[in-house]
């Protein structure tokens, strides 16, 4: 399914497009002072402040709607939080100032820092709790993947949809124990599977990216990272389901809190991201959507970013160079 047209917001000023890219540009440059120094919680302090300061210089009333927990467990950027100088436009705000902070402590590929904004009510406002997601890129016909179907008919539904055979298809799934029947049902219809350590908005992305190989998106993750992806693909096209998976009583209360009454809800690409959205990521550490930052000779910092926003189907990279000292 290629990008469905979304009339242009009048409140996320196409001057917001390139803010964005300065306020995850921000996040990765405090990030990526960390890479490989084995310190998770450190680097993604690093993140979050830069972040936090980045969008406190922009002229919206912000609400946090995806963020890094609720108030009692993140000291900044929680599900909540205001942010901005409180005058100009009320717009929702999802981010993930630093997704794969253990791929940044070991310096592994594809971290990045993530932020999605949308009119206010665009965004769902999802608990941070674990989500089942299924997602494919553009150009497929509406319905070819469907959640509450087995991996194995979701697999057979896209191969026939491309023309190929299952065996054909490359699968992105988080390592993760969790993983290991998905693993070996695939592994039995002989699919290519590219395991990942961390960081599935990378991996969900990765879908409509015909240069990655990667066909489908397959397990759980963090739904707040369910959130960013579906922001991501309502820009460049694809499909994605999700189910929000709660292990205890705690989560499904928190879900409650959080306005989610049908705790059993498949929510579809709109539900997750709808109307006007503009996504932006800046690569931390080396992937397959972006380059990392490079810290140079000299004081030159360099970053690579993308932009994109769902009204316009623009797909913006921007490359950045700044000097540190003079």
């Amino acid at each position: 399914m290629s990008p469905t047209k979304t009339a242009p917001s009048s409140v996320l000023d196409r001057v917001l497009v390139l803010e964005m890219v300065r306020v995850t540009e921000a996040a990765a440059i405090a990030a990526s002072k960390l890479i490989g120094r084995g310190d998770e919680k450190a680097a993604d302090a690093a993140a979050v402040e830069a972040m936090r300061a980045a969008l406190n210089e922009l002229d919206f009333e912000g609400t946090i709607v995806i963020g890094e927990g609720e108030r009692d467990e993140a000291p900044m950027l929680y599900i909540g939080e205001k942010v901005g100088k409180g005058i100009g436009p009320k717009i929702d705000i999802a981010l993930d100032p630093l997704e794969g902070t253990t791929i940044t402590a070991k310096a592994g590929p594809n971290a990045l820092a993530v932020l999605a904004i949308a009119e206010e009510g665009g965004l769902l406002n999802a608990p941070d709790v674990y989500m089942g997601k299924i997602a494919i890129g553009p150009d497929y016909p509406e319905g070819t993947i469907d959640l509450t179907k087995s991996p194995t008919e979701n697999v057979k539904a896209v191969a026939a949809a491309k023309g190929c055979e299952p065996g054909d298809l490359i699968v992105c799934v988080l390592d993760r124990p969790r993983h290991q029947a998905l693993i070996a049902e695939l592994r039995a219809l002989g699919c290519g599977i590219q395991l990942i350590p961390d960081g599935d908005v990378a991996g969900v992305i990765a879908t409509a990216d015909p240069d990655t190989g990667i066909d489908i998106y397959m397990g759980s993750g963090g739904a707040p990272e369910g959130v960013l992806a579906a922001a991501a693909l309502r820009c460049v096209g694809g499909q994605i389901q999700a189910k929000l998976i709660f292990r205890n009583d705690d989560e499904r209360a928190r879900a409650k809190r959080w306005g989610i009454t049908n705790l059993d809800r498949i929510y579809k690409l709109e539900d997750l991201a709808q109307g006007d959205v503009i996504f932006a990521a800046t690569g931390v550490t080396d992937g397959s959507l972006l380059q990392g930052v490079k810290r140079k000779r000299g004081g030159l910092i360099t970053t690579e970013s993308v932009v994109m926003r769902a009204s316009s189907g623009t797909i913006r990279r921007v490359a950045t160079e700044r000097r540190t000292r003079f």
